[in-house]
């Protein structure tokens, strides 16, 4: 068994990453422990809300990001029949003082990865580190992982340990190992297409409702061929009461949803085709958990996905495990500071974070972004409407976004 280490962080996403590189800008050591042996740039598209791009600006990490990404310059909503029924400025455009960017995650997680092995230095972030169980005891916590290629992986001791390895973080089972996913008929089926640019190539599109069929649409890389097309990434997402989950990371089936966006054709988009040109296609369960009565256990905390995964709804998973990590660094750089013991930073982390984050997941269930066409589609019996302000007011539609982004964190300070 190596040396015992000051802090553990158990996992190498964007959490853990966040959150190490924010111990080592306020002069404090930890160690990184990510499952995967190779990072590579995996996945598909996701979106830096301006709270987003506040913690990751404090980082040092903006002119990288801006370099990969695309700044939004509007939100967009539209009904299933292609109808605009709300639209509104984004990041810099609204005022902000950082852009809203879409960028491939696989991107995003490269240059949080990078920044962790040029700052803490790469002895201190390990790869191929599956934690499996964890063992408590007055001195410190044990952690056991699993083998991996290079063969078995002695256990590590630590003082202090940080759960980023998400959604199904093992270290959540250990406290609550009852703990489910809970699943409310909703699938996803994610992928990215080379496309003309849409709507002029910097929206962020939402067409639809979960109860009809929704797709969420976005571009994530400029210019990608060299001939002008975006890499546009794409969700669909249907609710079917009767549907079983989706795996995780499964390549999908385009004939499973493409039926329901079949005459999704419209003067400013063709679906189908956006669907049908996919260079991959795969498919999620749309999960959430509920939220738990506490995270800090003695010597461990849990964070990010680990702590409060929350539905993709409203770009805002990320944006709360940056803020985490910012949190959780303040105060344990707080508690060092007054000489205390660092059980109560894990404490007045969780006070801070739990509540806050407990509202998001719940709101993201009832009343997310694309509650203004939720409210069009009840407002038109479902039906196209010759002006959506004989239906509803733009300064109603612009109140839900304005609630939800008072609850997510990011309204716009006066």
């Amino acid at each position: 068994m190596s040396d015992q280490t000051a802090i553990a962080v158990v996992g190498g996403g964007i959490a853990g990453l966040a959150f190490a590189l924010a111990l080592h800008q306020r002069g404090m050591a930890c160690d990184v422990y990510e499952g995967v042996a190779d990072v590579k740039e995996l996945g598909v598209g996701i979106t830096l809300l301006p709270h987003a791009m506040e913690e990751l600006t404090a980082l040092g990490l903006l002119p990288q990001l801006e370099a990969v990404g695309i700044e939004n310059r509007e939100s967009v909503f539209f009904n299933r029949f292609g109808q605009r029924v709300y639209a509104e400025a984004r990041g810099r455009h609204a005022g902000y003082a950082v852009p809203e960017l879409g960028i491939h995650r696989g991107k995003l997680h490269r240059i949080l990865f990078e920044a962790a092995l040029q700052r803490l230095g790469p002895q201190r972030v390990h790869t191929g580190f599956r934690c499996q169980a964890i063992e408590q005891d007055d001195e410190g916590v044990t952690l056991y992982f699993a083998d991996n290629a290079q063969g078995p992986v002695a256990p590590v001791r630590a003082a202090w340990v940080v759960a980023c390895d998400g959604v199904n973080s093992a270290i959540r089972k250990h406290f609550y190992p009852d703990d489910q996913v809970c699943f409310a008929g909703i699938n996803t089926w994610r992928g990215t297409t080379v496309h003309k640019p849409i709507l002029g190539g910097k929206s962020y599109i939402r067409v639809g409702s979960i109860d009809t069929g929704k797709m969420v649409i976005y571009p994530i890389v400029d210019d990608v061929d060299g001939q002008g097309n975006q890499l546009i990434n794409w969700v669909a997402e249907i609710r079917d009461s009767e549907a079983r989950m989706n795996d995780w990371n499964r390549p999908g089936r385009i004939e499973d949803f493409l039926p329901t966006f079949a005459d999704w054709r419209f003067d400013w988009l063709d679906v189908p085709a956006l669907i049908g040109s996919a260079g991959q296609v795969f498919e999620y369960p749309m999960v959430d958990k509920d939220a738990l009565p506490r995270w800090s256990f003695e010597r461990v905390t849990l964070m990010g996905d680990a702590a409060h995964p929350m539905y993709p709804r409203g770009s805002n998973g990320s944006a709360q495990a940056l803020i985490d990590a910012r949190t959780l660094a303040d105060a344990i750089a707080a508690g060092r500071q007054a000489g205390g013991d660092l059980r109560e930073a894990l404490q007045r982390y969780q006070a801070a974070r739990l509540p806050a984050t407990a509202r998001v997941v719940q709101t993201n269930r009832t009343l997310p972004p694309d509650f203004i066409i939720m409210k069009a589609d009840e407002l038109s019996g479902g039906q196209p409407f010759a002006n959506i302000d004989d239906l509803i007011s733009q300064d109603e539609l612009r109140a839900i976004s304005d609630n939800y982004k008072q609850i997510a964190g990011f309204a716009l300070k006066a």
